[in-house]
């Protein structure tokens, strides 16, 4: 968390307000959270350069600026980035804040384990992290038949290969759960076990419940927020994630819990086979 639908709409939030805009200044509160190749001071690297455009790779955002140079972020559990368009005193686990030409950026993570990396934009794709990580789910070029095949060299249950970002980039413990339920498949399955019209439910059923995710504006139950500061709404629409003992929207049984991928997992012990 925050997964692809979240991310995305970091991402959409943050453009209407920063693209154009030159960096003026950049402050660390908490140095760790900047990791680089290079020993330079990330002024050195940042002021001067404009937003020239921002995208977007399962759960990495991207911020590319002129000069040909990419700001990777990655939020992991708790991390927030916040456009403020007038001064905002950062608070207490602000770690970076990007000053800009009209407004600032606040990056802030309660937990620590997200971080910010600039790269070459060119030598992007050959990050490790991001090389690794499999097709975008609304990439055109991912197909059932590459699902199925991605599927296929998988020996675990299917709720792990869904979390495998080497599997299909952005899909997180929220969205494997939707997604499972939608198809009607108990997560603890081998993925040795479905059938192929089950991997084509599946496919459309990833599809869907990110398409939802992404128009509700994400999923917010504690720390994710936009960039204008706002809460998705997509946790008025779950079916199954964190809803364990309360009644199926669709069948009214009761949603049992398990591990499963060392994550909490809800599911319908009915809807689901």
């Amino acid at each position: 968390m925050p997964e692809l639908p979240e991310v995305e709409n970091i991402r959409l939030s943050l453009a209407k307000n920063i693209i154009g805009q030159e960096i003026k200044e950049f402050k660390l509160f908490w140095p760790d959270v900047f990791v680089n190749a290079t020993d330079l001071d990330p002024n050195d690297l940042l002021i001067g350069k404009k937003v020239e455009s921002l995208g977007r790779r399962g759960k990495y955002l991207f911020i590319h600026l002129a000069g040909s140079v990419t700001l990777i972020l990655h939020f992991r559990m708790t991390g927030k980035l916040i456009y403020y368009q007038g001064e905002h005193e950062p608070e207490k686990h602000t770690h970076a804040v990007f000053y800009l030409e009209n407004g600032q950026i606040h990056h802030s993570d309660m937990r620590k384990f997200g971080r910010i990396q600039l790269v070459e934009t060119a030598l992007l794709g050959k990050v490790p992290a991001i090389a690794k990580l499999g097709p975008e789910p609304f990439d055109e070029r991912f197909s059932i038949e590459v699902f199925g095949q991605r599927l296929s060299g998988k020996k675990s249950t299917i709720k792990s290969a869904l979390l495998d970002q080497e599997t299909v980039a952005g899909i997180g413990n929220i969205y494997a759960d939707e997604a499972l339920f939608m198809a009607g498949i108990r997560p603890e399955r081998r993925t040795a076990s479905l059938k192929i019209s089950e991997v084509i439910l599946l496919y459309d059923a990833i599809q869907g419940a990110l398409k939802a995710g992404i128009e509700a504006g994400g999923t917010s139950f504690r720390d994710y927020r936009d960039g204008d500061g706002n809460k998705g709404l997509f946790q008025e629409n779950l079916y199954v994630y964190g809803r364990a003992g309360q009644n199926c929207k669709v069948c009214g049984s009761v949603l049992g819990k398990t591990k499963t991928a060392g994550r909490t997992t809800v599911f319908c012990p009915v809807c689901q086979i």
